[in-house]
């Protein structure tokens, strides 16, 4: 098998493994087995490096999650860390070989290099820093490679045609999680109420939407339904769209790929977030009419109802801090949250000012951004 079939294979499994859980340890197999490596690890976190807290890890080898590994770097080895804060100040999609983290005297003191990452076996790994939604960071750890032979270049440069479909799976994950829609199959999320949801065929035309995709269609201030074919309003918009559909329903021998954009709006609200995503063909169709990708429209205000509690314990904020930050997260101004909670607008800012205190913020936008990374994977 070639080097391009093996990349499609992968990427129809993330594809396959967007909408379901038991999905990933294959895909998670898959990428070890064509990448030569003993495991993976896919890591969510947010916060600078002193101050790091981890939402979500995942550790596989060839397809088997070890938990206790996990439990075990997380309280143990994580905070001892010497090379998460360089690893921190690396650019987006950059690798780097885990030895290259620490300085020579770390590497022969460091109880995270010489007996965190042994055990993990991935002294060798190579890992990479994404910038993933929401304002979390995603680490990629890739194990020590299979053989004493290290890294070859053909690895390598399969590891880093990875990345981005890696980072796309996380936010198409996170979508469907604050949508209450994972394990859904296609023609299931139809059904869900805090997600637009768009069918395309093989032409890109629509076949089928949901109720909240229908009422996003006819309010018409971002995408319209024009003759079966869906536009974005704004022509740059509409460009970026097209480019993204044309990905998901290649019309040469390239591999069919997902990709996610914003979207801008007439009003003053927050952007629609958009997430195109091809969808496999499980048995031959004959030529008969089929869904090929799927849209999902994203308001990350309107999601879902955010729990005040939930938040305030998790970043550690008073009820009444709690109330604002979930009410502006879903989209509510000062003066529309002062009227919900019967408060004055200059008291909101007082409010908001302590939460930015508290949690180091630089405003609203880095707030929002917060809240829906601890809530999305809470």
């Amino acid at each position: 098998m070639s080097d391009q079939d093996t990349f499609e294979r992968i990427l129809a499994a993330l594809h396959e493994a967007m909408l379901d859980d038991a999905g990933w340890p294959a895909t998670s197999a898959l990428i070890d087995e064509a990448c030569g490596t003993v495991g993976n690890a896919l890591l969510v976190s947010e916060g600078p490096p002193d101050d790091i807290r981890t939402h979500f890890v995942g550790i596989y080898y060839r397809g088997q999650r070890s938990e206790d590994r996990e439990r075990e770097w997380l309280d143990v080895y994580h905070p001892l860390n010497e090379g998460v804060a360089r690893f921190l100040q690396l650019p987006d999609s950059q690798m780097v070989l885990a030895p290259d983290l620490y300085t020579a005297e770390e590497l022969q003191t460091s109880r995270a290099y010489n007996e965190g990452l042994r055990r993990l076996s991935a002294q060798q790994s190579v890992m990479a820093r994404l910038d993933g939604p929401a304002g979390c960071t995603l680490t990629w750890v890739s194990g020590d490679p299979v053989g004493s032979g290290g890294w070859t270049v053909q690895q390598r440069a399969l590891l880093q045609g990875l990345l981005p479909h890696i980072r796309q799976f996380v936010c198409v994950r996170q979508a469907l999680v604050s949508a209450g829609a994972l394990g859904v199959s296609e023609t299931g999320l139809l059904d869900n109420t805090r997600v637009g949801v768009i069918h395309l065929d093989r032409r890109g035309c629509i076949v089928e939407a949901n109720d909240r995709a229908r009422a996003i269609l006819r309010q018409g201030d971002t995408v319209v339904d024009r003759g079966g074919e869906l536009r974005a309003r704004q022509p740059a918009d509409h460009a970026r769209l097209a480019r993204l559909v044309a990905g998901a329903l290649p019309t040469s021998g390239a591999p069919a790929v997902s990709g996610s954009m914003t979207l801008r709006r007439a009003s003053v609200l927050m952007p629609f977030v958009v997430h195109v995503k091809p969808v496999g063909v499980q048995r031959p169709d004959f030529g008969a009419p089929r869904v090929a990708a799927l849209v999902l429209i994203v308001e990350p205000g309107s999601m879902s109802r955010l729990d005040p509690a939930l938040i305030a314990e998790l970043l550690g904020l008073t009820p009444v801090e709690g109330r604002i930050a979930a009410l502006l997260a879903e989209g509510r101004t000062v003066r529309e949250i002062a009227g919900a909670l019967e408060y004055t607008e200059r008291s909101v800012r007082w409010y908001l000012y302590q939460i930015y205190h508290k949690q180091g913020l630089a405003g609203q936008v880095d707030l929002v951004r917060l809240v829906l990374a601890v809530t999305a994977f809470a």
